[in-house]
């Protein structure tokens, strides 16, 4: 079975860009801030090249971040699906039963009660709809790199990413619209059905076609998937760089003007991340699966499919929407978060059994 590039080694090590990733990302956020203070109008003509609601350079630029690992994405390996099916229960229980509605909960905890003094009432309506958009998109491209920094098993990796990719669109929208219209939000089905079509069933299919044709092409020969992922690799990478200076760049002068909103919408988001890893990763060890399952199996739920938030955020409520921050306060905890279950996962290895 082919795995993706990020995979195919454990032994080989990481990248200079898995390696040091929280300082490009750092950096990247960096740039943002500084070119939405520095040169706003510029940014609001991007923001401007719009149409029907999508944000045409975030969409290029996510369709470039994504299209590489999806396809790395191999959906044969689905016919696997039962070899270790306790990491896969545990991982699809987590994050389509319990992770989107706790991330609501928690957004209308902190928004609607703790922090009701300190914010609108509107503005926490949307705030509470970007943890949801949050909340309901569990993460696909990057947990390969999680997988990898905890040595987890590249096999089961594929599967989990296949069968979350295939729950996620059908899944997706209709949680959303449940969420969001327990909040007394206005569900914009429209717009959540062409956002699932763009960010996960366009770049999947155009990920399968590919795969296909390099498979016919090379006589089924699967490494040369491993090597056309290697060449685009810097696609993707830079499309990631690039979407996150983009974004924190839309937001840059909330972020300067109003540090004290940043570190409110990071609360629950912080909570949500710790907890729904340390949930996952406790049931895999009370169930004693193997830690190369265990790993990714609780970092798949911490980690957020962000790209999808972030586009759907920006399609329904608008570029300089609240939701849009959220989705946005979520790119910003995320990677330090990530890195320090990592380093967690790693320390904790021998509590497990091995494989």
């Amino acid at each position: 079975m082919a795995t993706p590039h990020l995979e195919t080694s454990a032994d080989a090590g990481l990248g200079v860009f898995e390696k040091w990733l929280s300082i490009w990302v750092a950096a990247a956020i960096l740039a943002g801030i500084l070119i939405g203070n520095v040169a706003p109008d510029t940014v609001a003509i991007l923001a401007g090249l719009e149409y029907a609601s999508v944000n045409l350079v975030v969409a290029v630029l996510i369709w470039a971040m994504i299209y590489p690992m999806m396809v790395g994405v191999d959906f044969a390996s689905l016919r696997h699906i039962g070899d270790k099916p306790k990491g896969l229960v545990i991982t699809v229980v987590v994050n389509w039963f319990i992770k989107p509605f706790t991330m609501a909960a928690l957004g209308v905890l902190f928004f609607k009660y703790i922090f009701a003094g300190l914010i609108l009432p509107d503005d926490a309506e949307q705030y509470i709809a970007g943890l949801i958009l949050l909340g309901a998109a569990p993460c696909t491209a990057m947990v390969f790199v999680w997988s990898q920094m905890t040595k987890g098993d590249p096999a089961y990796t594929l599967v989990q990413v296949s069968v979350n990719d295939i729950i996620m669109i059908f899944a997706f929208a209709p949680i959303v619209a449940l969420l969001l219209g327990v909040t007394d939000i206005v569900v914009p089905w429209a717009t959540l059905l062409l956002s699932v079509a763009l960010y996960v069933v366009i770049p999947l299919v155009a990920g399968a076609l590919t795969r296909r044709t390099l498979l016919a092409r090379s006589d089924g020969d699967e490494t040369a998937i491993t090597a056309f992922t290697g060449r685009i690799k810097p696609l993707s990478v830079l499309g990631l760089l690039l979407t996150v200076i983009l974004l924190f760049a839309f937001q840059a002068q909330t972020i300067v003007t109003q540090p004290l909103l940043i570190a409110l919408i990071a609360v629950p988001i912080l909570i949500q991340s710790y907890g729904i890893f340390f949930i996952s990763y406790a049931a895999a060890w009370a169930w004693k699966v193997p830690h190369n399952v265990a790993a990714p199996c609780a970092l798949i739920g911490t980690s957020n499919f962000f790209e999808l938030a972030v586009a759907v955020a920006i399609g329904v409520f608008g570029l300089g929407s609240g939701a849009a921050l959220a989705t946005v306060v979520g790119v910003l905890v995320e990677v330090p978060v990530m890195l320090s279950l990592v380093a967690f996962a790693n320390r904790t290895r021998s509590n497990f059994p091995t494989a």
